[in-house]
């Protein structure tokens, strides 16, 4: 990169961190530091979007899109359901009780054990998913500016922890706003550009995009381990929400911070009907710089710097050999294109071109299975998929100067944003669910702030370990949805029992919990290999419903069985 564009991208992070300190610096109640000073709708809802909008959404999205189309939007489709149910029955039952987390309502609803299991479930999964935020975007951003990965671990934890444990949770606010800013700027400002390096019109790169299969936004075909279509979008994706935003301390701590509950309503139902033309506009990217790439040579590997070690190596003349016929079919193809694009002119048949088209392009993707298995044949340590490597690698080869360093900048405040709100939750959690209530029961306001600083700092030194020894997931986006999908079922159907099945008590729920846990366990490490003769293949999306609904039947089996006092206490 340039030094206009460290400038940037130096001078955007610090203005970021520095405003975020200096706005919540002086005294704090333990009121103020876990809600913050009451924020309004649109702060609620740029607040919930920047939370959920982590670095792995902008640099895993366009690649994700580059490879595989447009199909992940349907993940979102049930989206604005989930904020709808989450804000006329969660919302107010928070706000009534005026709890500091979600899990606190569990305690007057079943008893103290159930609010502990519950709250211990979301810190070892909202713990191990803030290691990835920090390791995902760290790991491309080392490779791409040649830093150490270690240290730029190191560095993006550090900048959260500086403001997030100084100002809490109003500073998790005021700069994600900041920070959603930057974001969305930089990735408009990259399509306006994407769009101006097409050397074909706009019509024509629909076209292309389209016999290509990339504009593949909705499919209505129905199997279980299709992650992305319009059924698990609207079923098993709306329990994932359900389970995220209703449950989940990182995103109800956004919006307890709200004035008033219609304002904390408000903010969601903004997230819910923003997040998909969001998303619509990151995965279109992607296909824009696939388009790019038919008519501009791609590498034969999105990650050159393995390619360039491996260009060192003994495999050397392989590799050579490889990049050559992937030319000369890329050659082909490009001239297949343009016969493409002029029978469309022309209203010819096309069917045959387009065909030759995906053949070419089955032939590259061959050579490009033979270049990543020289890649372990030289480190079989080395990670071979390059998805997420897909857009920053066109940002730097092809993006002027300036613009390439508010790019990277995107990315760092994506890691910051998500990564501040995973530890202001986890420190509000620690404190609240498990030290004050059970440890250190009796202590000033002012005892429980600096303790929940203290916890909120070493979950982030914490992060960046689990950072340092983590390794990639086949998908850097796939890794969170899946981590979170492994727990969020089970805490769903505890807070689904308690809402809306008052039968149940706290013992047959706490049970049922562990049973569900176990249950999603089992199916996932089994999937697709089957157990005691049974088998399954399932898409992860799925264990958010089945964890749920196994709670409640669990629940009402064992109520019948332990029977107890019908009488709630909520």
């Amino acid at each position: 990169m340039s030094i206009l564009d460290w400038l940037v991208l130096f001078l955007t992070l610090l203005s970021i961190v520095s405003y975020g300190v200096y706005k919540t610096r002086g005294k704090q109640s333990l009121e103020t530091y876990l809600k913050g000073n009451t924020a309004n709708w649109w702060t609620i809802g740029l607040s919930i979007m920047a939370t959920q909008a982590s670095a792995i959404t902008f640099l895993s999205t366009p690649g994700q899109a580059y490879e595989d189309g447009m199909r992940f939007i349907q993940f979102y489709f049930g989206l604005p359901l989930a904020m709808i149910i989450i804000s006329i029955a969660f919302v107010p039952i928070y706000y009534k009780l005026k709890v500091y987390t979600a899990y606190e309502y569990l305690e007057s609803r079943f008893d103290l054990k159930t609010r502990t299991l519950t709250a211990l479930l979301f810190i070892v999964q909202r713990g191990l998913a803030a290691g990835i935020t920090i390791y995902a975007p760290a790991i491309i951003l080392s490779t791409l500016l040649g830093w150490n990965l270690t240290w730029t671990n190191i560095f993006i934890g550090v900048l959260v922890i500086l403001y997030t444990v100084s100002g809490g949770t109003e500073a998790v606010s005021i700069t994600q706003k900041q920070q959603m800013a930057v974001m969305m700027g930089g990735m408009v400002l990259a399509g306006v550009m994407v769009i101006q390096l097409l050397p074909i019109s706009m019509p024509e790169v629909l076209r292309v995009a389209g016999k290509m299969d990339k504009l593949n936004m909705v499919n209505f075909d129905f199997k279980w381990e299709d992650r992305y279509s319009f059924w698990s979008g609207m079923t098993a994706a709306v329990f994932l929400f359900l389970s995220y935003f209703g449950t989940d301390q990182s995103q109800v701590q956004r919006y307890l911070a709200g004035q008033t509950l219609t304002q904390s309503r408000m903010g969601l139902l903004m997230n819910g009907f923003l997040k998909i033309p969001m998303q619509f506009l990151i995965l279109f990217i992607g296909v824009l710089v696939f388009v790019f790439y038919q008519f501009i040579t791609p590498p034969v590997h999105f990650n050159q710097v393995q390619t360039a070690a491996l260009r060192e190596s003994t495999h050397a003349p392989e590799l050579a050999r490889l990049e050559q016929a992937f030319q000369a079919n890329f050659d082909s193809s490009k001239v297949v294109y343009s016969q493409l694009l002029t029978a469309m002119d022309q209203d010819a048949s096309v069917v045959g071109l387009t065909g030759t088209l995906k053949s070419l392009k089955a032939g590259q993707q061959e050579i490009r299975r033979e270049v990543k298995s020289l890649l372990l044949a030289h480190d079989p340590e080395a990670e071979t998929r390059d998805t997420d490597y897909v857009f920053m690698r066109f940002v730097m080869d092809y993006l002027p100067s300036g613009v390439v360093g508010l790019l990277f900048a995107v990315i760092f405040a994506a890691a910051m944003s998500s990564s501040s709100s995973e530890l202001n939750a986890l420190g509000s959690t620690t404190t609240v669910d498990l030290y004050k209530r059970s440890i250190r029961k009796e202590a000033s306001d002012s005892h429980y702030v600096r303790s929940s600083k203290l916890f909120t700092a070493l979950w982030g030194f914490g992060a960046i370990l689990f950072a340092t020894y983590a390794s990639l997931f086949e998908n850097l986006i796939q890794a969170v949805n899946l981590l979170g999908s492994l727990f969020y079922g089970t805490i769903l159907g505890i807070f689904i029992v308690g809402f809306f099945v008052k039968w149940i008590k706290g013992e047959a729920v706490f049970i049922a919990a562990i049973l569900s846990q176990a249950l999603i366990l089992v199916v996932h490490f089994f999937n697709g290999k089957g157990l005691f003769g049974l088998e399954w293949n399932i898409g992860f999306l799925w264990y958010n419903a089945i964890g749920c609904l196994a709670v409640v039947l669990f629940g009402l089996i064992l109520q019948l069985l332990v029977g107890g006092d019908t009488q709630t206490k909520n």
